[in-house]
């Protein structure tokens, strides 16, 4: 609850922060103060609305950063859930595993549940080396001569 309520706070501070620098005119001369209109843009006189707006600028900047800072530590806590204080569930009851029951279908006889005849396991083939370029010498060694 405080997380979202300092948030909320937050984006306030940032968009009155973004406000106020937006209405202060620029410490640069242009060319309206040159021909001596400088101070008909200003909303607050010649020189009384520029305290105000840094003096605002300055209390807002603060604020940005100790809400940024406060947000960065209470946002590193543990991530918490709407379920946080709601009981885990218990795990289920292990039970021994108990042979299946024998089926009284008239397809269950002994002729019709005996296991199938298996094949005799035939040798895996063996590989092949690989042939050699033409010119290199030989890495395998000649077999004996059979009688």
């Amino acid at each position: 609850m405080l997380y979202y309520a300092l948030s909320a706070f937050y984006v306030v501070s940032c968009l009155l922060l973004l406000l106020v620098i937006l209405l202060q005119q620029g410490k640069g001369g242009d060319m309206a103060s040159a021909f001596g209109g400088g101070s008909s843009q200003t909303a607050f006189g010649a020189r009384g609305g520029a305290t105000l707006l840094t003096k605002a600028t300055t209390v807002l900047a603060v604020l940005f950063m100790i809400g940024a800072l406060a947000l960065a530590i209470i946002g590193q806590r543990a991530p918490s859930s709407i379920m946080g204080g709601v009981p885990a569930a218990p795990p289920p009851a292990k039970t021994p595993s108990a042979p299946a029951p024998a089926s009284t279908t008239p397809a269950a006889t002994p002729a019709a549940t005996t296991p199938a005849p298996t094949t005799p396991a035939t040798p895996a083939p063996t590989a092949t080396p690989a042939p050699a370029a033409p010119g290199a010498p030989s890495t395998t060694t000649p077999a004996p001569p059979s009688k």
